[in-house]
């Protein structure tokens, strides 16, 4: 519990910084009193538990696979957070540790009878019913353990306990990508006790009506993708003319943008099945633009803002001002900057942990890094503990304004590049976009025309 306590804020602060924007809708629902059972999608695995128990004032415990307690040190770091291991038939079936079907039975139920001292006590318990990690915009049938440790502990009180179970529809919009956006999605309260009566006519068939229930209010509160040529397609028309199709864009919340990829991917699903040629058009017609951009290294956003007025001077007067500042934070950011997207991209080529790591390793390297720089400034440099004070403070300011300085920087030389194109080819390259903005236009008129009402909940 003491580390729990400890690791929690200096988490918290971890995320706030990986995150560009890190929102929670609905949040009064996560701070309900306990017994609570949070039950959550699981697309980003160690990711996910993180960003909901450092919303949580009380402490949350977490079921987990029972493969990350197998490693000494993992496991030793799982079971201090508050985790307790989960047994599956797939993970003890061939590996070095086999258990029959009674000794795996056995120990779930040890791990259940640990869920029921949580809860019975107004603790906090998480689950991922989808048993998995699984990194695709999709939710994978649920799982019954969540609905049999709630109806369980009910039951053991004769469902006096008001335990509630509380779903979180967590969704990443660049799940690998520092400085990415996240919303938690929080559904409201689903309270046990109303299947009492279905529990007492048949466990299983409460258990089954539960899981259906929070299945629902988690599908309304994600962005699901049917088909995974669909969800790239979807995602590259947002991430390319995003700012096109919702021009209204509220940039002080992410529901904006939640609403938005729902309705793409409800769109290519809706085309797919009454209009599947305009769909094969317009994919074509993307991917045919998308690679004219890449052959000449340009964003669509370049291709936009080159009809807009040019820089000002002003612009380039702060780009000459702003240099030596980028120098100074690209120095003495860079390489705790980078160890930790090397460490991922050695770790693993599963992108449902990527995340995880480069959060971990950056939340090392980055006090490290820091420590011995304000050191060696002390020792070598100042000699006075006020100038280095204000050098420690000037690290973290100088690396966001580098990383800022550099993605600028960028952007102004892909729009020097669309203004050295020939005319020919430049214009070529607008009416391809025409072209295709307007497909989109066309596709969009109709469908929200003819689409059914979205459900209500």
């Amino acid at each position: 519990m003491l580390f729990y306590t400890v690791m929690k804020p200096l988490v918290s602060l971890g995320l706030r910084v990986f995150f560009r924007r890190y929102e929670v809708r609905h949040l009064d629902r996560l701070r309900l009193p306990g017994p609570l059972l949070l039950c959550s999608n699981h697309p980003n695995t160690l990711m996910d538990p993180l960003l909901t128990a450092v919303q949580r004032r009380a402490p949350v415990a977490f079921l987990a696979k029972s493969t990350f307690f197998k490693n000494p040190i993992l496991g030793a770091i799982m079971r201090s957070g508050n985790c307790i291991p989960i047994y599956r038939r797939q993970d003890v079936e061939g590996g070095a540790e086999k258990l029959t079907a009674q000794q795996l039975a056995a120990s779930n139920e040890a791990s259940f009878g640990r869920c029921y001292d949580y809860l019975e006590h107004g603790g906090t318990v998480m689950i991922f019913p989808e048993g998995t990690s699984v990194s695709e915009r999709r939710l994978r049938p649920l799982k019954t353990g969540a609905a049999r440790i709630a109806l369980g502990t009910e039951a053991r009180h004769d469902f006096q306990l008001d335990l509630k179970i509380v779903c979180v529809g967590t969704n990443y919009f660049d799940p690998t990508r520092f400085r990415s956006d996240v919303l938690l999605n929080v559904a409201p309260p689903i309270r046990v006790a109303d299947y009492a009566d279905r529990y007492h006519q048949s466990p299983d068939d409460a258990a089954d009506e539960l899981t259906e229930e929070i299945a629902r209010r988690l599908s309304r509160r994600l962005v699901i993708s049917r088909a995974a040529d669909d969800d790239a397609l979807a995602l590259r028309v947002e991430r390319t003319f995003g700012d096109h199709l919702n021009p209204d864009d509220d940039p002080n919340t992410l529901w904006d943008n939640f609403q938005l990829s729902r309705t793409l991917l409800n769109a290519v699903a809706w085309f797919e099945e009454h209009a599947p040629g305009r769909l094969a058009t317009l994919r074509a017609s993307l991917d045919e633009y998308l690679a004219a951009l890449h052959q000449h290294r340009l964003t669509d956003d370049a291709l936009d803002q080159s009809r807009r007025p040019g820089t000002r001077l002003a612009d380039y007067f702060n780009l000459v001002l702003g240099l030596p500042v980028w120098l100074y934070g690209l120095i003495t950011n860079y390489i705790p900057y980078k160890i930790p997207a090397e460490v991922a991209s050695r770790a693993t080529s599963d992108t449902a942990f990527v995340a995880a790591i480069l959060l971990a390793v950056g939340m090392v390297t980055f006090p490290l890094a820091y420590a011995l720089e304000i050191a060696a400034v002390q020792h070598w440099l100042t000699h006075d503990w006020r100038l280095t004070t204000l050098f420690g403070l000037s690290l973290p300011l100088a690396g966001f304004y580098a990383l800022g300085y550099w993605q600028t920087l960028t952007a102004r030389r892909e729009r020097l590049r669309v203004r050295r194109l020939p005319a020919t080819t430049l214009a070529a390259l607008r009416q391809q976009r025409a072209q295709v903005l307007a497909r989109l236009d066309e596709a969009r008129t109709e469908f929200l025309s003819r689409r059914p009402a979205p459900a209500q909940g």
